[in-house]
C-alpha cells in the first residue's frame, strides 16, 4: 500500500464502501452529495479508460490476434483487467455435478468496464412473480416504488432508447432517454421477418450517449459509431462507473479510493452493530482495519455474500438468521441462434458499425399465453440481435479452399444473422453458494462453493425460443446454422451471462430474507447491501439498471437515516 493509500484509509469515514462498480459508483456518488465522508475499497487495481484504452487498433496488432487466453478470456483488447473467469491465487469450487463460471473484474469500475450495456426498465410483474404463477418470492417492493429512481438512473448515466407499448415493458416518461440509433440493414430484416408472424421487435434501451453529456467534472461525448464497447471507452460514450460517477464522488472531496484492498470480512461490535472492515492489502498480504458509522457492500453478488459468511460466528454467517444466505442464486438462461441468409450475400460493403450491441431487440411477448398455462415454462425471455459485416462461420461457408475461400468469405460476409437468448431462471433448492470448508485463496480467505442446476423451466424456455427463432430464420429463408442438439446441451453453464442474483434476497420479514426493501440487514441495521445480492428474484432482463436504481433509492434511505441519528 502507498503512503497516500494508508492515509486515505486511515482518514474519518461516515461510511465504508466496498467495490466501485454499478451499485458502488452510484453509493459514492449519491453520499457523498449527500454531505457523508465515503472510504471506497476495491478488490482490484486503479483503472483510468482514459489513459489506457486502446479503442482503435486492429486485433491483428494483438497477441495471437487478439483470440481468448484465461487472463483475456474476451480478447486482448478487452477492458476487464486483472481477472475474468480465473483470477490467480483466487479460486472458487464447485459441488460435484455443478458448472458454474464466476467472472470477476479486478480493476476499479468492476463490471462496468466490460458489460453489454442493453438495459431495460423491470416491470410490474418482475417484481411480484410468486403473485403471477406462485413460483420464488415477490419482492417487498413494486414497480412505483423504483420507477422513480430509474428515471433520474437513466438522465444519470445516459440511455438511449425509444417507446416500447407493451405489456410488463413499462415505457420511460418523456425526457429520461436519448435518441435511438436507426436500426442496420440486418436488424430492419429480422423486424419485418419477426412482426409477420406475430414477434414484437421494438428500439434497445442502451447506455451508450447518441448526444453529449456535457459535465465540469465528467464530461461524456456521443458515440462515434466505430469502435467496440467491450474494450471500455475513453471519451464517455458508454456508461463506466471509471468516467462517469467516481470523479463526479472524487470531486466533492468527500470520497478516498483505495485499490487493491481485498476485504475479508465486516467487523462486528459487541453492541451487534458493524464497526468496519479487515481487508488485505493485495500487494503487500498485510491486513488492515479501518472504521465507520456504516458499511455498504457492493462488491458484487458473489463476493458481498462471501463476505458475509466470512464475516459471521459458527458458520452461519452474518445476518444469516433467515439461513437465506447464499441461497435463491440465479443466472439468466442464455443460447443462441444463428442462419445464413443468402438476399443479404454479396450486399455493397458500407460502415454499418453503430453503436456497441444492437439497436433494436425482441422483448417478451407471450405474457397472457403463460398466464393461462399454455405454456410449458413459467417464465419470460428476450432476444438480442446481431448481424454485420464480419468473418462468416465456418458453418455458412462452402467447402473450398485458396481463391474460392476468400471469395466464399467476402460474398457471405454480412449474410449472418443471430438471435441470442437471454431468459429468467427461477429460483430452486439446488442452485445455492456457500464456504468450501477446505479451500482459502492466497490471503487466507475461504473461498466459495457453487451447486449449480437448471430446472425444467428454463430447459422448455430455452427450446421454445429456439424455436420462435427458428420460425424468423425461416420466414427470411435462411439457411439454419444451429446443432441439432437436444436444449439442455445448447444452454450457457450457471454464471456464465454474468448476471447472478439473489443471495442476500430482500423480504418483508426476517425470516425468510437476509435485507429489507432498502438492502439493510434485518440483524446488523447499520450494514446495507446494494448489488445483485439483494435481488428477490431475477427476471429475463437484464439487471444493471435496476441494481444502479436500487443504489440509488438504498443510498438516500441510508444517508436520511445518518442525518437524522436513526444511524448514531
Amino acid at each position: 500500500m502507498t503512503a497516500a493509500q494508508q492515509n486515505a484509509a486511515d482518514a474519518p469515514a461516515d461510511v465504508i464502501i466496498v467495490g466501485s462498480g454499478a451499485a458502488g459508483a452510484m453509493a459514492a456518488h449519491s453520499l457523498t452529495r449527500a454531505g457523508l465522508r465515503c472510504l471506497m475499497l476495491e478488490a482490484g487495481r486503479h483503472y483510468d479508460p482514459k489513459a489506457e484504452v486502446n479503442m482503435f487498433a486492429p486485433e491483428s496488432d494483438a497477441p495471437l490476434r487478439g483470440t481468448s487466453t484465461p487472463d483475456k478470456p474476451f480478447g486482448y483488447f478487452d477492458a476487464t483487467v486483472g481477472g475474468g473467469w480465473e483470477v490467480e491465487g483466487e479460486p472458487y469450487t464447485m459441488r460435484p455435478g455443478s458448472d458454474f463460471r464466476w467472472y470477476r473484474p479486478r480493476m476499479l469500475g468492476g463490471r462496468t468496464n466490460h458489460w453489454g450495456r442493453h438495459v431495460p426498465r423491470w416491470g410490474p410483474y418482475d417484481f411480484k412473480p410468486f403473485s403471477r404463477d406462485g413460483l420464488g418470492a415477490d419482492w417487498p417492493i413494486g414497480y412505483d416504488d423504483v420507477a422513480p429512481f430509474y428515471d433520474r438512473v437513466e438522465k444519470m448515466i445516459g440511455v438511449n432508447g425509444g417507446k416500447l407499448g407493451l405489456e410488463n415493458h413499462p415505457d420511460s416518461p418523456d425526457g429520461c432517454l436519448m435518441p435511438p440509433p436507426k436500426p442496420r440493414v440486418t436488424e430492419m430484416m429480422i423486424k419485418a421477418a419477426a412482426e409477420s408472424v406475430g414477434i414484437p421487435v421494438r428500439a434497445a434501451h442502451t447506455a451508450v450517449l447518441t448526444r453529449d453529456m456535457p459535465d465540469a467534472v465528467a464530461p461524456r461525448s456521443a458515440c462515434f459509431n466505430a469502435t467496440p464497447c467491450t474494450r471500455g471507452c475513453s471519451i464517455g460514450a458508454m456508461f463506466q462507473s471509471t468516467t462517469s460517477l467516481l470523479p463526479m464522488a472524487e470531486a466533492t472531496g468527500r470520497l478516498k479510493v483505495v485499490t487493491d484492498a481485498m476485504v475479508a470480512r465486516v467487523l462486528v461490535g459487541a453492541d451487534g452493530r458493524a464497526t468496519g472492515v479487515e481487508y488485505v492489502d493485495r500487494a503487500s498480504g498485510q491486513r488492515h482495519q479501518v472504521r465507520a458509522r456504516a458499511v455498504v457492500l457492493a462488491a458484487g453478488t458473489g463476493e458481498t455474500t462471501r463476505l458475509l459468511f466470512n464475516s459471521g460466528v459458527d458458520g452461519r454467517g452474518l445476518a444469516n438468521g433467515s439461513g437465506e444466505l447464499g441461497r435463491n442464486l440465479t443466472d439468466s438462461t442464455g443460447a443462441s441462434f444463428a442462419a445464413y441468409v443468402p438476399a443479404l450475400a454479396n450486399r455493397p460493403r458500407y460502415n454499418e458499425d453503430g453503436i456497441g450491441g444492437q439497436h433494436i431487440y425482441i422483448p417478451f411477448w407471450l405474457y397472457e399465453q403463460q398466464k393461462r398455462g399454455e405454456l410449458d415454462f413459467a417464465r419470460g425471455y428476450h432476444f438480442e440481435i446481431g448481424g454485420r459485416f464480419d468473418i462468416p462461420p465456418a458453418t455458412a461457408l462452402p467447402r473450398v479452399w485458396g481463391g474460392a475461400l476468400k471469395q466464399a468469405v467476402r460474398q457471405r460476409s454480412g449474410a449472418t444473422i443471430r438471435l441470442t437468448l437471454r431468459g429468467e431462471m427461477i429460483p430452486n433448492r439446488d442452485t445455492f453458494c456457500e464456504i468450501d470448508p477446505g479451500v482459502k485463496d492466497r490471503f487466507g480467505i475461504p473461498v466459495l462453493r457453487f451447486a449449480f442446476r437448471w430446472s425444467r423451466h428454463e430447459v422448455n424456455q430455452v427450446a421454445h425460443g429456439r424455436r420462435a427463432a427458428h420460425s424468423v430464420f425461416q420466414r427470411l429463408g435462411g439457411t439454419i446454422l444451429d446443432p441439432d442438439l437436444p436444449p439442455e446441451q445448447i444452454m450457457t453453464a450457471g454464471g456464465e451471462i454474468i448476471h447472478e442474483l439473489g443471495t442476500a434476497r430482500m423480504g418483508d420479514s426476517p425470516r425468510n430474507s437476509v435485507v429489507n426493501g432498502y438492502g439493510q440487514t434485518w440483524e446488523v441495521p447499520n450494514i446495507v447491501l446494494m448489488d445483485g445480492a439483494v435481488f428477490a428474484s431475477g427476471a429475463h432482463k437484464n439487471p444493471t439498471l435496476t441494481i444502479l436504481a436500487l443504489a440509488l433509492r438504498a443510498s438516500e434511505h441510508l444517508a436520511k437515516r445518518l442525518r437524522t441519528g436513526a444511524l448514531a
